[in-house]
């Protein structure tokens, strides 16, 4: 199998080192890719939002899989094109993105489907949003209705806060105001074929910029794997409750949905909540769960692809814990500076069972070197025999790792270690 991986990010540095750690891909190529996966695998220069380009690509690598990693691809309908082509794709639709592409459908997708999830209104007017606001009370939660690469929602309980967001928003379509869910966040993949659902390990992210929760909201700081805090049955549950009742709703409507569902939970007081739904995989959260996964990951996106899911034996996963943190470049994620030459990356991927995936990187310009060429930079993974040892390797080679005003968390994981 020769698979073609879209997007230029860490989740593709791990969705591309895992495929080739399937003895079932002959081949792995990534499109654009980064200086981090050119180091294992060829990339080729493509504008990932561009489906006909994107589809070019791939009839003349003649790749027999595409995984189109970003959302962005994803709602500019990239998979529908390579798809037309007679190629497998694993990602849904343009249409059936719309999961994440707009939360006001995402909402009503749930509610057709009786999917538990926080109340909601969709606001186009600032009167909208400051009555919305009142009627559900601080915290208040206010997000952009369309894609915002994870930073289009604040939480506060500062109402003018949440005004000047929503102000922002309203400047390019609405926004959705939600009421505040109480308990601890996880992350949920579900990989599905448009019919049979499966879950893979849960996960948990840091949204933060800053150690103790504090600071900006980012893209994601870091992740951990697998939670010994969550309750036994909870991924059943997800598929059973949310996933499951949400792609048969999709299916009925006449947009199946191919790929991977991310279910973005909140386990409240009164049981588990989705907040969110992504149409593809989670960056942090990825890195740590495919480090867990014994199961080879081509046959089970090919079978996603293909119609054939269901057919698939149960995933199997290592015993071992997973950590990931996130290297940043200075001013992330405000005003991120960009270029700054990275020392130590050798040293890092040589610590036993760290690795180091490459996010927002490049060739120096001189070719003598790898600089910065994003907001995050590196996403850092340790695996160890429980979450304490792999915050220890992920640390371990994090230290090893210099960019000049770069910053980085030094909490991922720790409560759960204790």
């Amino acid at each position: 199998m020769d698979v073609l991986v879209i997007g230029s990010g860490a989740r593709e540095h791990a969705l591309v080192r895992a495929l080739l750690d399937d003895p079932g891909v002959d081949r792995v190529v990534a499109a654009p890719g980064n200086a981090g996966i050119a180091l294992v695998a060829p990339v080729e220069p493509v504008d990932a939002t561009d489906p006909e380009a994107v589809t070019a690509l791939a009839v003349r690598l003649g790749a027999s899989l595409v995984v189109v990693g970003p959302e962005a691809p994803l709602v500019a309908g990239v998979a529908d094109a390579v798809r037309a082509a007679g190629i497998p794709v694993f990602g849904p639709s343009g249409e059936a993105a719309k999961l994440e592409g707009s939360k006001a459908f995402a909402k009503e997708v749930m509610a057709a489907a009786n999917v538990p999830t926080a109340m909601a209104h969709l606001c186009t007017t600032e009167d909208e949003v400051a009555a919305a606001l009142d009627a559900f009370g601080a915290p208040h939660v206010v997000k952009d209705d369309g894609l915002a690469a994870g930073k289009g929602v604040v939480v506060t309980d500062d109402r003018e806060a949440a005004l000047a967001h929503a102000r922002t928003c309203l400047a390019h379509g609405p926004v959705v105001v939600e009421e505040f869910l109480d308990g601890p966040e996880v992350s949920v993949f579900c990989l599905t074929d448009g019919e049979s659902v499966v879950a893979l390990a849960p996960a948990q992210d840091f949204k933060r910029a800053l150690d103790g929760d504090e600071g900006p909201n980012t893209g994601g700081m870091g992740a951990y794997s697998p939670l010994p805090w969550a309750p036994e049955g909870l991924s059943a549950e997800v598929v059973e409750r949310v996933a499951q009742p949400v792609i048969d709703e999709m299916a009925r409507r006449g947009t199946p949905f191919n790929g991977v569902l991310y279910c973005g939970l909140a386990l409240t007081s009164r049981g588990t909540r989705v907040i969110e739904f992504n149409a593809r995989f989670g960056d942090p959260e990825t890195q740590v769960v495919l480090a867990r996964l014994a199961t080879p990951l081509g046959a089970v996106l090919n079978a996603c692809a293909t119609g054939g899911l269901g057919e698939q034996p149960a995933l199997r996963w290592k015993p071992e814990a997973a950590v990931t943190v996130v290297v940043a470049s200075p001013g992330y994620p405000e005003k991120p500076v960009t270029g700054g030459l990275l020392r130590g990356l050798d040293a890092a991927e040589a610590v036993a069972g760290a690795a180091v995936l490459h996010a927002g990187t490049a060739a120096a310009p001189d070719g003598t070197g790898i600089v910065a060429s994003g907001g995050r930079v590196l996403s850092v993974v340790g695996v160890g025999a429980d979450l304490t040892d792999a915050r220890g390797t992920a640390y371990e080679a994090v230290e090893l790792i210099d960019l000049e005003g770069g910053h980085f968390r030094r909490d991922i994981a720790l409560k759960a270690a204790q």
